[in-house]
């Protein structure tokens, strides 16, 4: 079995697409975005969001994902973090998360991210990687009844 972990450019979007798009399908509660709002996106935000995002490969297929936007001058934030059902319980997330943090802090950013209360294998897998609840909570999205706590990763 190979691995790769690929830092994204605006040239991958057809990857990026197709696995944000399943991961929108496969857990919808896990995202403030829906798979019928991104299914809708034109070929030039797909770029845009392609651009620095992470996925890692097995054996040449798309197998998890991240990406990350900057909340302000100070903080990042990650977001779309999602693995194949195939290929969950090997560590992928913490590869996307060790590409995305690494960049992050390159930068001299702090690093945050959200979970959706009741996803405890995302949460389990954030604490391990040493993020910590910092006591906020938000809906999911507009509309939705769903919380999600916001995690900081100490310096």
């Amino acid at each position: 079995m190979s691995i790769e972990v690929r830092r994204l450019s605006a040239d991958d979007w057809q990857d990026w697409r197709e696995l944000r798009l399943r991961s929108l399908a496969d857990s919808p509660d896990a995202f403030g975005s829906t798979l019928a709002r991104e299914e809708a996106f034109s070929e030039e935000t797909w770029r845009q969001r392609a651009e620095d995002s992470t996925i890692v490969y097995v054996d040449q297929v798309p197998a998890a994902m991240g990406g990350s936007f900057d909340m302000d001058q100070e903080r990042t934030h990650i977001v779309a973090m999602w693995t194949d059902p195939a290929y969950r319980q090997r560590g992928l997330a913490r590869l996307v998360l060790e590409d995305i943090v690494a960049r992050t802090r390159e930068r001299g950013r702090r690093v945050m991210l959200d979970v959706t209360r009741g996803n405890d294998a995302a949460r389990t897998t954030y604490e391990r990687f040493g993020f910590v609840a910092n006591g906020k909570a938000g809906p999911l999205r507009e509309g939705s009844d769903l919380l999600v706590d916001e995690m900081v990763l100490p310096d």
